[in-house]
């Protein structure tokens, strides 16, 4: 059994350590130089594949289609929006606000089996749906076996 020194300070300073870093991230937030962690949220999304594509669907409910900007640079997909919060002209008393606001960001790197050439982006009842093809090359293949249609091969005859 080995012998541990008690040092009843320790988990104050672990826990110290941990609450600095978590308010130097939201420092560095505040300031900008994350994109992804200054925004004010992050949408969902869901990424699957088939054997012709892979799919992209974000949730972005609330947004018209001219207020989400798809670039695509260099096998880098980008997403970016703003959802904004609606004033109205009366004075409003809110219990709750639960629904971010604010602007969002998500980059996805994409493979190089995909064609970055055919991209389709459909935008329908709150959900962006951006679809890359794959390459050729990168498809499945079904490849034949024929039976029976290789000539046989008989051992031990001398070469003519």
């Amino acid at each position: 059994m080995a012998i541990t020194r008690f040092a009843p300070y320790r988990d104050v300073v672990s826990l110290q350590n941990r609450l600095n870093s978590l308010f130097q991230d939201f420092n560095q937030s505040q300031a900008g130089t994350d994109p992804v962690v200054a925004a004010a949220f992050v949408p969902p999304v869901d990424v699957y594949e088939d054997e012709h594509k892979v799919v992209l669907k974000l949730e972005v409910p609330g947004l018209k289609r001219e207020e989400i900007d798809i670039q695509l640079d260099n096998h880098t997909l980008t997403v970016r929006g703003e959802r904004k919060f609606e004033k109205e002209e009366k004075q409003e008393n809110f219990h709750r606000i639960e629904r971010r606001y604010g602007s969002f960001y998500r980059s996805f790197t994409l493979p190089n089996t995909l064609n970055t050439e055919q991209v389709k982006a459909d935008y329908d009842a709150g959900v962006l749906r951006v679809e890359v093809e794959k390459r050729a090359e990168a498809k499945p293949r079904q490849i034949k076996v024929e039976v029976g249609s290789a000539a046989p091969r008989v051992e031990n005859q001398p070469a003519a």
